[in-house]
C-alpha cells in the first residue's frame, strides 16, 4: 500500500500546538526502569524496528495556510543519552523534525512524545513495543523458539475524532459501548438507575488557582510516589469508588489544606482525560481521548471529609462519561473545526482563537490528573523491566499514575519550586498506614549545590 504524503491532524492536535508554551511544551514521557545499564546499539537497532511498524511516528509537523498537517519523512530516529531537561520541547516551528524522541539513561528508557502527534495509548503501545524488542536483541535465550507475536492491532492514520463525531448521523453503525461504566461501577448497584440524564455541571463562580514560584530554567518539579497497588486499592474499595477518584479527591484536599489564605469558599477543580477507545470501538494510534472537570467547593471552617468528596465527584463523573454528555462536548469542537466560515480563516488567525479559548479554559482549571492504568509487557520481558511510569510537562500543577506489577506510580509534576500540595498528599496517605517510597528531582540551585 502506498504511503500517505500528507495527513490532516485530529481536532485536540490543532488545540495542543496553539497552546504550547516554553513552559508547557506539551511533552510526555514514558519510561521503562530496566535491571540493567541499557545498551545503546541495541536499543538503536530496536527502535529502528519498531518505526518502521508505526507510519505515523515516521511524519514532521507542517504548517499549511489553513491548518497544520503531518507529512511523511525518510528521516531516521537515533536515540541519544540524557542531556535535557525532561520534557523538553520537542517541536519547533522553523525545523522538519520528528515529534518524538528515544532517551537513556544508565538503566532507564525514555520516550518523549509531542502531545500533537499522539496520546498516552498510542505511545505506550509504541513503547511496549520497543522495550519488549530490545528485551528479545538482549536476551534472546529468554524468548526461545517462541513464534513471533501477531502483529498489533492498530490503525495508525485513522482519525477516531472525525469518524465518530463530524457530524450527526441517522443510523448509528457502531453504538457507543457502556461496558467501562457498568465495570467501574458494578457495586453501585442498579446500573440504570445511577445513570441520571445528563445535564451539564453548573458554572462555579470562582475557581482556585494554584499560584508559586517558576523553576529557573522551566524544568519541571517532579516528585515520585511509589506504594503496593492493593492497599491503595483497598482504601478506595472502602470508599465505594475507583481508585482514580479516591486519589483525586486527596488531591483536591492538598490543594485546599495548601492555601495560606482560605477564603469563606474555595472551589478546587481537577481536569481528567477520558480514553475515548474505552466507549468507540479504536485502534487509532492518534489522540483520542476527551477530558472532563471534576470540582468540589471547600468551606472555611468546615472539616474536610473525603467521602463527602468522593461522593461529589463520583456522581458528576458518572454523567460526564455517559455517551450523550460526551458527544456533546465532541461534537462542538469538532463542528468548530469542519464550520465553513471557519475552513476559510488563514492558520494564524485560528491559532490565535485557539490560544485564546486554552487560556480560558485553563482559568476554570485549579489542577490535573491522568491515569493509564495498569501497563504490562509480555511476560517473558517483564523480569527485565522493574517499573514503567509517566509524566507530562505542565502549566499546573498535575499528577500521573499507572501500576505496574504490583507497583502503584504516582508521579507529580508542577512549574512551581513549592512542594506544599505534594507533601500534603504525602502526608494523607502515610497516615493511612501505607508503605511510601518518594523521590524528587532538584530544580534550584541551592538544591543542586546542597
Amino acid at each position: 500500500m502506498e504511503k500517505k504524503n500528507w495527513v490532516r491532524l485530529d481536532n485536540a492536535s490543532n488545540i495542543f500546538l496553539a497552546a504550547r508554551t516554553e513552559v508547557d511544551t506539551k511533552v510526555f514521557r514514558f519510561s521503562a526502569h530496566l535491571t540493567e545499564s541499557v545498551d545503546p546499539a541495541s536499543l538503536q537497532k530496536a527502535l529502528m524496528k519498531t518505526y518502521e511498524a508505526y507510519p505515523l511516528f515516521q511524519n514532521v509537523m507542517r504548517r499549511g495556510i489553513f491548518w497544520y498537517y503531518l507529512e511523511h519523512t525518510e528521516k531516521i530516529p537515533y536515540v541519544q543519552p540524557e542531556t535535557l531537561p525532561p520534557c523538553t520541547a520537542i517541536y519547533h516551528y522553523d525545523r522538519k523534525e520528528l515529534l518524538f524522541r528515544v532517551i537513556y539513561n544508565q538503566q532507564r528508557i525514555h520516550l518523549e512524545v509531542f502531545h500533537a502527534l499522539t496520546d498516552g495509548t498510542g505511545a505506550m503501545w509504541f513503547f511496549e513495543d520497543l522495550i519488549t524488542e530490545y528485551t528479545r536483541l538482549r536476551h534472546p535465550e529468554a524468548f526461545g523458539d517462541e513464534a513471533q507475536k501477531s502483529p498489533r492491532q492498530k490503525q495508525d492514520l485513522e482519525d477516531s475524532f472525525k469518524r465518530y463525531f463530524k457530524k450527526k448521523k441517522k443510523k448509528r453503525d457502531l453504538v457507543p459501548s457502556r461496558k467501562p461504566f457498568e465495570e467501574a461501577y458494578k457495586e453501585a448497584g442498579d446500573i440504570e438507575k445511577s445513570l441520571q440524564p445528563y445535564e451539564e455541571q453548573p458554572k462555579q463562580r470562582s475557581i482556585h488557582r494554584v499560584k508559586g514560584t517558576k523553576t529557573p530554567d522551566q524544568r519541571p518539579r517532579i516528585i515520585e510516589i511509589q506504594t503496593p497497588v492493593k492497599p491503595v486499592l483497598n482504601l478506595a474499595r472502602s470508599h465505594n469508588v475507583s481508585l482514580t477518584l479516591y486519589l483525586t479527591a486527596i488531591y483536591m484536599r492538598s490543594v485546599y489544606e495548601a492555601i495560606s489564605e482560605k477564603k469563606e469558599e474555595e472551589t478546587i477543580t481537577v481536569s481528567i482525560p477520558v480514553n475515548l477507545r474505552q466507549f468507540y470501538p479504536s485502534f487509532s494510534v492518534r489522540n483520542f481521548f476527551s477530558t472532563t472537570l471534576m470540582a468540589y467547593t471547600f468551606k472555611k471552617g468546615e472539616p474536610i471529609d473525603i467521602e463527602e468528596i468522593c461522593e461529589v465527584i463520583d456522581k458528576q463523573l458518572k454523567e460526564e462519561i455517559q455517551p450523550e454528555a460526551i458527544e456533546k462536548r465532541l461534537k462542538r469542537f469538532i463542528g468548530f473545526e469542519f464550520h465553513p466560515a471557519i475552513r476559510v480563516v488563514v492558520r494564524p488567525v485560528k491559532d490565535l482563537v485557539l490560544k485564546w479559548v486554552s487560556l480560558y479554559t485553563n482559568r476554570k482549571i485549579t489542577v490535573a490528573m491522568s491515569n493509564l492504568g495498569r501497563l504490562s509487557l509480555p511476560e517473558v520481558v517483564e523480569p527485565y523491566v522493574d517499573n514503567i511510569n509517566f509524566y507530562t510537562a505542565v502549566v499546573r500543577p498535575q499528577f500521573c499514575m499507572n501500576s505496574y506489577k504490583d507497583k502503584l506510580n504516582i508521579l507529580f509534576t508542577s512549574p512551581f519550586v513549592e512542594t506544599s500540595i505534594q507533601q500534603n498528599f504525602v502526608r494523607y496517605l502515610s497516615q493511612e498506614g501505607l508503605s511510601l517510597q518518594v523521590d524528587a528531582n532538584k530544580v534550584t540551585r541551592e538544591e543542586f549545590d546542597a
